[in-house]
């Protein structure tokens, strides 16, 4: 069978939680466009922290795909959790990567003004695939992938 889009566990070398059975990402239901990321570990956010979760899991899309992480609403809404990046993309170049082997990490920050606990296990983003078009007179800066995560020459 010919993989088109899914989830695996990075390879070992770059798992940044050896002794914890990763769980792949998941639906909540069968009308769930998210794919549910769960934590690792157990955080404490206090207010205006911010925490990266790394969660040991890659994605593998088509070329002309990617997947966009959002933050949980629940999470949102409750207790006014927040991605440091707004919206996360991963391009389908970030898939087995020499630097992490595409190792997707999720940064959540507090925005509100009481303690946050994230246990194991815990749902804390949703990714969702999305096809994306390229322009007419498209030009790229690299032709390949040249680094991990957060990889833009800066």
């Amino acid at each position: 069978m010919k993989k088109t889009r899914g989830f695996e566990v990075v390879e070992k070398a770059f798992r940044k939680h050896e002794n914890v059975s990763i769980q792949l990402p998941i639906r909540g239901d069968s009308g769930s466009a998210g794919y549910d990321f769960f934590a690792n570990e157990t955080v404490t956010l206090e207010p205006g922290a911010k925490h990266l979760f790394w969660t040991d899991v890659k994605a593998y899309m088509q070329i002309d795909e990617l997947l966009e992480v959002h933050i949980r609403s629940s999470l949102g809404v409750k207790y006014l959790l927040v991605l440091a990046n707004g919206t996360g993309i991963i391009d389908s170049s970030y898939y087995g990567n020499p630097g992490n082997d595409g190792n997707i990490g999720i940064c959540l920050v507090n925005r509100g003004t009481q303690p946050v606990l994230i246990d194991q296990g815990e749902r804390i983003a949703q990714g969702i695939f999305k096809k994306y078009l390229i322009a007419d007179d498209d030009q790229v800066l690299h032709q390949e992938r040249e680094g991990g995560f957060g990889s833009s020459n800066r």
